[in-house]
């Protein structure tokens, strides 16, 4: 049996570096086929996080966002119609029903990724619905792909037509996959494991990240960009409203879409629930997070010495920590008694 290792087990090694200003470094990414992010963020194709007001945001700050999936394919279109003609744009399908029919309306109201969104991606019905979009588009579209957590699921996704996939099972902050099945594998070990992979493919580290360093992280073991939902929840661009209790303090729900209150709301019904659904603080305008993770891995790629993405692949080096090391990590005079 395997030792296998998440985010906080690790820690990247200081190297030797000559970046004289972070601003520098080039921290942007080229997942093919046109989508081309300055910064290398996307937001997750969830209902409380990713719609026009989400995507556009993301796009004026370097990144992307996934329009998530549970709406009528009409509304899906509006929100992707709405944004300016240059923002990168993505929007998610299923893998049954009528997948083919909302790829083909939002590949003509204009998207720039097709995302296959499907819990466990390494299945029968993901290659069933690669095979059937790569037919539909060609080589044209940048059609996303996923889950998977093993280099096995990457390595077939790739060869069933997905230009990037999205890797991790469960870890998310309102995933409960791993509580439920049983299955999964640690986000950082997943990345790690899927980056040995020789197929021309695009890694998107999705799920467990909480930070700018497990970004950094992310990236330095072998990933193109990172997608992350509860980073950027409760803020003004994510969709529904603010709410507040009678002592004044706000909030905005957030939840899995797996979640037994999203499955009712869209399907009328629950089967297997791997989520749950929660509320946050609002926390305004999703600009200043974004901000400020984008220093944070300017910053994580000047104590590599890295240039860019490529030279922190190369020179990346890790090493593993106690759980005392990741206390001595944290701000620990937050916790001192005094």
């Amino acid at each position: 049996m395997e030792r296998d290792l998440s985010y906080d087990d690790v820690l990247l090694v200081p190297q030797y570096s000559d970046i004289a200003s972070r601003q520098e470094i080039d921290i942007s990414s080229d997942l093919g086929k046109g989508t081309w992010l300055e910064v290398p963020i996307i937001a997750s194709p969830m209902d409380t996080i990713s719609e026009s007001s989400m995507a556009a945001a993301m796009a004026s700050h370097g990144g992307t966002a996934i329009i998530h999936r549970y709406l009528s394919i009409e509304d899906q279109c509006h929100h992707v119609e709405s944004l300016p003609q240059e923002a990168i744009v993505g929007a998610a399908v299923g893998a049954t029903g009528d997948f083919e029919e909302r790829a083909c309306a939002l590949s003509d109201a204009g998207v720039n990724i097709i995302c296959i969104d499907i819990a466990h991606g390494h299945h029968v019905l993901m290659k069933t619905a690669l095979h059937t979009l790569r037919n539909v588009f060609g080589n044209t579209m940048h059609i996303m792909a996923g889950n998977v957590a093993t280099i096995e699921g990457i390595n077939d996704l790739a060869d069933w037509g997905a230009d990037s996939v999205r890797c991790n099972i469960g870890g998310g902050s309102i995933c409960s996959t791993r509580i439920q099945t049983g299955h999964g594998i640690p986000g950082f070990q997943t990345i790690v494991n899927c980056a040995t992979t020789d197929r021309d493919i695009k890694i998107i580290a999705d799920g467990g990240i909480r930070n700018s360093g497990d970004m950094v992280k992310a990236l330095a073991a072998g990933a193109d960009a990172v997608m992350c939902g509860s980073l950027l929840s409760g803020t003004d661009e994510t969709p529904g409203k603010i709410l507040q209790d009678i002592d004044g303090y706000r909030w905005k729900s957030f939840r899995g879409m797996a979640c037994k209150e999203a499955q009712v709301d869209w399907h009328g019904r629950y089967s297997s629930f791997e989520g749950v659904a929660a509320r946050v603080p609002y926390r305004g305008p999703v600009g200043h997070i974004l901000e400020d993770l984008e220093r944070g891995i300017r910053s994580g790629f000047s104590y590599s010495g890295a240039h860019d993405l490529t030279e922190l692949h190369a020179r990346a080096k890790f090493t593993q920590q106690t759980a005392s090391g990741l206390s001595e990590s944290h701000a620990h005079i937050m916790s001192r008694k005094w």
